[in-house]
């Protein structure tokens, strides 16, 4: 009886399950600012945490961090997305003078070299990117006229966006109280082990979340810092999006070196701007492999890079650009918890008794 009482107990905590994650979905189009929230929450903590441990209330902390996250927002608005949205569009008009070098000086040598033609794969490269820039400015212009005709739907966007800092506010406010709560409603046999994992957990987390995004941020710096000192068009620009792809190992490096080789390449059209640009990525790789990983994040993550990459493509697979942001988190996650069960394995009575027969196993 002890025995179908389990199983049934078992059976019923995965219908929970189950159910919970249907309403999850059920309740997607509202979840977006209370994620949000939680995740700016869970990242401003520990700042929360050090003024309090400074002499500051709880509530007196909280306003301290969110006057820090609004100067760092309206510095992000007034500098940072002006002049970033201002290199795309140059972006734009100086991908027809790449296509056309490739036309006239290119592709003949590679036609002199190998025999093969360019210029039918060139052309259909332009047609399709000037189909897509043309789909791009329709969409947006439909995105702005259906914002302007569907009062309802923009107001409900804003009331989404302004919740963000609400709920913030108070999961901020309250955090110790609600994982303290979260302790209270589990099982007093399960809450040593439950709340051991999720340490575990936490200090894995907060060493990629925080760690990996200081990492993205400072390369981003570097990199936009040195390509616009040397004067590199679209230097910001490179930077910023070399930082933000540095989540994936190496892929922020290469492609944001490739880019900015051939920005330099048509603006100076020099081998010295060239080796500048290599210059500017290689201190970016030797401040991160000397300072940013092993003071930012160490080794508490221990992901290998393989692994990286195949979690950021699964999830981007699977769920699109939320399963990306999501996916190293989660393989974090995962990765404490079958470093649990093997630490269990090996202290099991199955893994000892397979190492004492080898053991006292005798040669004939």
């Amino acid at each position: 009886m002890a025995e179908q009482g389990a199983v049934h107990r078992q059976w019923w905590i995965l219908a929970g399950a189950v159910g919970l994650v249907w309403l999850l979905f059920q309740l997607e189009a509202i979840l977006m600012p209370f994620f949000a929230g939680m995740v700016i929450a869970y990242l401003s903590d520990p700042l929360t945490n050090r003024l309090e441990r400074w002499g500051w209330s709880r509530p007196l902390a909280v306003c301290g961090v969110f006057l820090v996250l609004i100067l760092l927002l309206s510095l992000a608005m007034l500098i940072l997305i002006p002049l970033t949205v201002r290199q795309f569009g140059q972006l734009g008009e100086v991908i027809p003078m790449i296509i056309e070098w490739v036309q006239n000086t290119l592709a003949p040598q590679v036609q002199a070299w190998t025999g093969y033609d360019l210029t039918g794969e060139l052309d259909n490269l332009q047609e399709t990117l000037a189909e897509h820039w043309q789909q791009a400015g329709g969409a947006a212009a439909q995105l702005l006229g259906h914002v302007g005709r569907s009062g309802m739907a923009f107001l409900t966007w804003v009331t989404y966006v302004a919740l963000i800092p609400v709920v913030t506010f108070y999961l901020l406010l309250d955090w110790h109280r609600l994982i303290g709560n979260l302790r209270n409603l589990l099982p007093r046999q399960w809450e040593p082990e439950v709340t051991r994992l999720a340490r575990r957990c936490d200090e894995v987390l907060s060493a990629f979340v925080r760690g990996q995004l200081l990492v993205m941020l400072c390369l981003g710096v570097i990199y936009a810092l040195g390509l616009t000192l040397m004067g590199v068009r679209f230097g910001l620009l490179i930077g910023l999006l070399a930082g933000l792809a540095s989540i994936v190992p190496f892929l922020g490096f290469i492609v944001g070196l490739a880019v900015a080789l051939i920005v330099a390449f048509f603006q100076y059209g020099s081998w010295l701007a060239m080796l500048g640009v290599v210059a500017v990525f290689s201190i970016g790789q030797a401040v991160e492999s000397a300072v940013l990983q092993p003071k930012l994040l160490g080794d508490k993550i221990g992901l290998h890079p393989v692994a990286v990459i195949f979690a950021v493509l699964s999830g981007g697979t699977l769920f699109g650009m939320t399963g990306v942001l999501l996916a190293l988190p989660a393989a974090a996650i995962i990765m404490v918890l079958l470093r649990e069960l093997e630490e269990r394995y090996k202290n099991s009575t199955l893994y000892d008794a397979e190492q004492t027969d080898g053991i006292d196993e005798e040669p004939r």
